[in-house]
């Protein structure tokens, strides 16, 4: 599943969403395309009451690489 980098009006990131939601903004006209790449969308109105997602990951101490 790939996603799409969002940012608000204030150019602050928000939590990515799925690429069937953004051709919705895009299609409404609620957002822009801010870059290609990485693609990226930028909503046209700022939004207050937004709550921002606190993301985090977490690294497998026992997984390998080669």
């Amino acid at each position: 599943m790939t996603k799409v980098f969002l940012l608000d009006a204030n150019q602050q990131p928000l939590s990515p969403v799925r690429i069937s939601h953004a051709r919705i903004l895009l299609s409404q006209g609620k957002a822009a395309v801010f870059k290609r790449y990485p693609f990226t969308i930028i909503l046209k109105e700022s939004f207050n009451k937004i709550k921002l997602e606190q993301l985090s990951f977490r690294i497998h101490p026992g997984g390998k690489t080669k």
